[in-house]
């Protein structure tokens, strides 16, 4: 089979849209379409052709996103998928190499992320596991706080319609996801079509969308979006649960209230948060943090797109001066050595000997300050050649606090 790669014109949107719904089992009402349209890049969108037939795709999408130091461009990779007739048969690698090459031509993003909804498929184009995620039920019987958790009489709790609210939780958000690795900048139309959407396809068979603000006499200061899912026990006891849709704060007294905002809940027995960071502050608030009842996951994977460009685009915690050997088959204008000198801010093509040895995804995996390089070496992913310089990266590189995203794009 040949495969032709090629960007989208407007007119075969909804061939894009049925490819991808098939591979991911999907089957959504024409609005569901028109509303994914609205945030769509269709200039950024690509797919794959047997003869005419469209049998895969993928998009990125222009995010900021933050990193270490501050926010960056960011390429949001997302709706990748494969016609289930055309599985195993290079497709998904042709769609993928494209879109590589498209972003180191274009010069526009040094770093592409995506999430992995199978997370077996992506190492093998250089994208590693950088960022992770915990989801947890909490049940609010054993939710009490330590008693010096922090409080300011000066806050107050407000109900409010999430839709009319969206001045607030903006000016939360924001403030917010410029101290975090891996948030990003939400558009009006993602706020609108995203965040707050609350047809009865979003709810899931739950309730409407609910909002709670946390606010002090100069505007607020965090905010709980959620739903209610109703339920009573056999007995006609209150049974239901909080389903979390997110929960920001600007400051740990306002944190501390959101989130007494939901566990406090009238006939409700638990709080369901299917995604929050893993350094999240909760699991230090509850007296009895067994009772956090935690999972881990992986949540985003990066891609060095531009290996030198994407090192310079973000802060470092500690001073590096070595070379950094970079094994990069997808993209070879990576491959080879590179000396990384935060001190001065560069990173450049070096004839000289390799302090440290690493394939281009284990060094996505450690970019935004998650995963500490350590653990990469254990695993035989990252050789040592020079004794210290692993020490020396991996504290670089690290940061505080942990990476999340939050939201999937």
């Amino acid at each position: 089979m040949s495969v032709t790669v090629r960007p989208i014109t407007e007119a075969e949107w909804p061939a894009f849209v049925a490819v991808d719904y098939e591979a991911f089992n999907s089957s959504y009402p024409p609005e569901v379409s028109e509303r994914w349209r609205e945030v769509a890049e269709i200039d950024r969108s690509l797919s794959a052709f047997d003869g005419d037939l469209m049998v895969g795709c993928t998009m990125a999408l222009s995010l900021t996103m933050t990193v270490p130091g501050g926010p960056i461009p960011v390429a949001g990779v997302t709706a990748v998928g494969v016609l289930p007739s055309h599985r195993r048969r290079g497709v998904l690698s042709a769609l993928m190499t494209h879109q590589l090459r498209d972003l180191h031509d274009s010069g526009r993003e040094a770093v592409a992320a995506l999430y992995a909804t199978e997370a077996g498929i992506y190492g093998r184009f250089g994208y590693g596991r950088a960022v992770d995620n915990l989801f947890f039920r909490v049940p609010t019987r054993t939710s009490a706080f330590v008693p010096h958790a922090p409080a300011d009489p000066a806050l107050r709790l407000r109900v409010a319609a999430p839709a009319g609210a969206l001045p607030e939780l903006r000016r939360v958000f924001d403030a917010v996801r410029l101290r975090r690795p891996g948030m990003y900048a939400r558009s009006e139309k993602l706020w609108r079509l995203e965040v707050l959407a609350d047809e009865e396809r979003d709810r899931g068979g739950n309730g409407p969308l609910r909002c709670m603000i946390v606010e002090d006499a100069e505007g607020p200061r965090g905010y709980a979006l959620f739903r209610v899912k109703s339920r009573t026990t056999d007995h006609d006891v209150p049974d239901g649960e909080v389903l979390l849709k997110e929960l920001f704060a600007t400051d740990p007294a306002a944190y501390a209230l959101a989130w007494r905002s939901v566990l406090d809940r009238d006939l409700c027995s638990s709080v369901y948060a299917w995604n929050r960071p893993v350094d999240d502050p909760l699991a230090h608030l509850l007296a009895d943090p067994r009772h956090l009842n935690a999972g881990w996951l992986d949540e985003l994977w990066i891609r060095l797109v531009d290996v030198d460009r994407a090192l310079t685009s973000r802060t470092y915690a500690a001073p590096a001066d070595l070379v950094i050997e970079v094994a990069d088959e997808r993209c070879p204008w990576n491959a080879g050595r590179w000396r990384l000198s935060t001190a001065k801010g560069l990173c450049e093509r070096t004839g000289d000997p390799a302090d440290l040895t690493m394939p281009v995804d284990a060094l996505g995996a450690a970019y935004l300050g998650g995963r500490p390089l350590r653990a990469l070496a254990d695993a035989g992913l990252v050789r040592e050649h020079r004794e210290g310089a692993l020490q020396e990266l991996s504290a670089a590189m690290a940061w505080d606090p942990k990476p999340w995203t939050g939201m999937v794009f």
